[in-house]
């Protein structure tokens, strides 16, 4: 059976997040679209997600807690688990290491925590779009040890990710499934990165605002429609 599904989506706790990103605004908008697994990736924090994984509930939705980190190199990498203490003993872990700017709010957007019922219950003072400690070596053994798993993020992109940051795929890498937000360029990468040839490829939106939420086009194979979040992962990290 094939789900529908978007593994990037961020909330009105990224600074670039628009403030209609609220949890249920979220789900109601991925049920709407016709998704049945999301994922709450916020910049460098994963404190939204137990909201949206309440908020969610009404609409049968498989919410994965995760986060997309910024290492050291400025690289982006989403990073999700199957269960939320181990989601949020990782933000713990890379709050650490974030460094310490406080955030402008006039220039950079609010950074807001909310409870299910889309209320405020907290604003982050640090900015959280800033690159952490973390390189991008340590990624994997550090999000391994948290029960998750790493996808560098829109391959594709020009900026912030591992491609146009580092300009190669280092040849340690751990990491088995990787994005990439324009599939019509697949190809190219496929040849010039043969890493990649052994990764599960996924495409997702990077959504900071709600329309720009996935339509139900990319899709996981599952042997039925309610996979646990383990088998999420499973799937995600096991390419065909």
């Amino acid at each position: 059976m094939e789900l529908y599904y978007d593994l990037h989506i961020h909330s009105c706790l990224s600074p670039c997040g628009d403030m209609d990103m609220t949890p249920n605004n979220i789900a109601g908008m991925a049920y709407l679209k016709g998704l049945q697994i999301i994922a709450l990736t916020d910049h460098n924090t994963c404190r939204n997600a137990p909201a949206l994984i309440r908020a969610a509930e009404q609409y049968g939705l498989i919410v994965l807690p995760g986060m997309e980190l910024t290492t050291q190199e400025e690289v982006h990498v989403v990073c999700l688990f199957a269960d939320l203490g181990s989601a949020m003993d990782f933000d713990s872990y890379v709050y650490e290491r974030l460094m310490k700017i406080r955030n402008k709010t006039d220039i950079f957007g609010e950074q807001v925590i909310m409870n299910e019922n889309d209320e405020p219950v907290g604003e982050e003072e640090y900015f959280l779009t800033n690159a952490t400690e973390i390189s991008f070596d340590q990624v994997y053994d550090a999000v391994t040890a948290h029960h998750g798993i790493m996808i560098p993020a829109h391959l594709d992109k020009t900026t912030t990710s591992l491609l146009s940051n580092l300009g190669f795929i280092p040849p340690d890498s751990k990491f088995t499934c990787a994005e990439v937000k324009n599939l019509d360029r697949l190809h190219d990468l496929l040849r010039d990165h043969p890493y990649l040839r052994n990764c599960r490829i996924i495409s997702d939106s990077d959504a900071h605002y709600l329309p720009d939420i996935s339509e139900a086009v990319h899709t996981l194979p599952f042997p039925d429609a309610h996979p646990s979040k383990e088998e999420i992962l499973w799937m995600l990290t096991h390419p065909e």
